[in-house]
């Protein structure tokens, strides 16, 4: 599965950085003003177009995913980001995403949402993390508020990112295409970094070397990367497995509805039920329960 999705990543990077190969590269900005103004509009552009796409929902009530300079008493702890998602009882406040300065120094992560704010706050804020947690928060059902298991939750946010650049999001920036691809790259690695770590094939320091090399990344994120895996084990797998669950699922949903299928009343549902693993979410939406244990 990994080394598939691999194999993809880097082919259809490679497609993109030769048909990119005349266009001026991404800037960083200037200053983290700008940074903070130009990820606001463009988080205003992400929701207006999911809703005029037919893609998802967005309801006014949820607030805005942002910006915000690192405070002092956060940059000691801070590991590789810093979020507030909010919280049940916050849903009327904007959740936070605190960045360093903008300089050519930054790491990789750093780096991609200084050049376009877009492909983070696809997968962190709005479609992803905070946009899905909101809607969970809300679910009639208490039982669906929360997650237990973040493989249903991480396979939203990394779908929501090839889901969005197929859906024609980045088509006004190739190099942003090139970061999607990357990032693809990134969830892929993580399979075998995550399992080998797991089973002792790979020290801290050589996954974070193989990283490096591979994806490629900076020194830092690679071994903070590397730390995280070690920590968690499973967790890094979650990303890619999420991603082709839901792939399947909707595959299925639109070979049983036929021409009856809406993608938005797809994405409604799987969004509004993102705390429940996708195969029970395939059992109560298709009626399909042959991956469910009895």
């Amino acid at each position: 599965m990994g080394q598939q999705e691999w194999n993809r990543a880097v082919a259809f990077e490679a497609y993109e950085k030769n048909r990119n190969k005349d266009v001026p590269p991404l800037k960083i900005a200037d200053n983290i003003d700008n940074w903070i103004k130009d990820a606001a509009a463009k988080e205003l552009s992400i929701r207006k177009f999911l809703d005029e796409h037919g893609i998802l929902t967005v309801p006014d009530w949820i607030q805005h995913y942002t910006l915000r300079p690192t405070p002092e008493y956060l940059r000691a702890p801070g590991f590789t980001e810093n979020d507030d998602f909010t919280s049940p009882s916050r849903l009327k406040e904007n959740c936070i995403r605190y960045v360093p300065e903008p300089s050519d120094n930054l790491g990789y992560f750093w780096r991609a949402t200084a050049q376009d704010p877009r492909p983070i706050t696809v997968h962190e804020g709005i479609p992803g993390h905070y946009f899905q947690l909101c809607l969970s928060w809300k679910h009639e059902d208490p039982i669906r508020r929360h997650y237990y298991d973040s493989g249903a939750n991480e396979g939203i946010g990394f779908y929501a990112e090839e889901m969005m650049l197929q859906a024609g999001l980045f088509d006004d920036s190739p190099h942003t295409r090139e970061i999607i691809y990357n990032f693809m790259r990134l969830r892929a690695l993580r399979v075998e970094v995550d399992v080998k770590l797991a089973l002792g094939e790979f020290t801290l320091e050589q996954a974070a070397k193989y990283l490096q090399e591979k994806v490629p990344m900076d020194a830092n994120t690679a071994r903070q990367e590397a730390i995280a895996f070690s920590t968690g084990p499973g967790q890094a797998i979650t990303y890619q497995i999420g991603k082709l669950q839901i792939m399947k699922f909707l595959a299925e949903a639109r070979m049983q509805q036929g021409e009856k299928f809406s993608l938005r009343a797809f994405h409604d549902f799987v969004w509004k039920n993102g705390n429940v693993p996708i195969a029970l979410q395939r059992w109560e939406y298709l009626g399909a329960n042959e991956e469910v244990p009895r």
